[in-house]
């Protein structure tokens, strides 16, 4: 069983996502861990500058695994590190990469195949798996996504440089030659600016049969 959800940052995706699979019993799995990964080691080795093609090549090369929730990299478990602003300010532009976007998806699924999970990132509806049983596209007004974000203590940016980042990431993600993100036809839309994550939850329980 797939459950995917979609959605821009600061909407909840990722708690909710987690919680959700706590409840059901099954895997979560961050899509976004992975270029977030990726361009963090592009940090590492100083090729963040790189073509699109040396991203692809240097990608191919990095040994990704999704262990308990949390995206090894080379070995490394580097999930503490994945939300810094030095990787939010790039991983936009990596992911955006369309080869690249072919080489995670490729992985994902590999990943998937043969467990019951819980998905959430900005393709999962209409790209990586648009078989799904359930889908999901979770949004919010901007000063919501801002403020979420803000409250995670993980940025050392203002609210309102944090608001500005969101509105430009949102801009380059939702113009993506593949990969867009957008509300799939038969997704479940569910604007969260207003409701409480235990709200967002019932919802998403209340549609899925098991």
């Amino acid at each position: 069983m797939v459950i995917a959800i979609d959605g821009p940052a600061g909407t909840g995706k990722s708690t909710i996502a987690k919680l959700i699979a706590e409840k059901l019993n099954v895997v979560f799995l961050n899509s976004g861990s992975f270029y977030r990964a990726i361009t963090l080691a592009l940090f590492r080795s100083e090729k963040i500058n790189s073509t699109d093609e040396e991203i692809c090549e240097f990608a191919k090369k990095l040994k990704l695994d999704y262990v308990n929730s949390h995206l090894i990299l080379n070995g490394e478990d580097v999930e503490s590190l994945l939300h810094s602003d030095k990787v939010d300010s790039r991983v936009a532009q990596i992911s955006a990469i369309v080869p690249l976007r072919h080489i995670v998806n490729e992985k994902i699924r590999e990943i998937t195949k043969s467990i019951s999970i819980v998905c959430e990132g900005r393709d999962m509806t209409t790209v990586v798996f648009p078989d799904a049983e359930y889908k999901f596209y979770l949004d919010a007004s901007v000063d919501a996504q801002a403020e979420r974000r803000f409250k995670q203590g993980c940025s050392d940016l203002t609210l309102e440089q944090i608001k500005e980042a969101i509105i430009a990431r949102d801009k380059i993600d939702k113009s993506k030659a593949e990969g867009a993100l957008r509300v799939a036809d038969d997704a479940t839309y569910i604007d969260t600016t207003l409701l409480t994550i235990e709200q967002v939850c019932a919802i998403i329980l209340g549609k899925i049969q098991i």
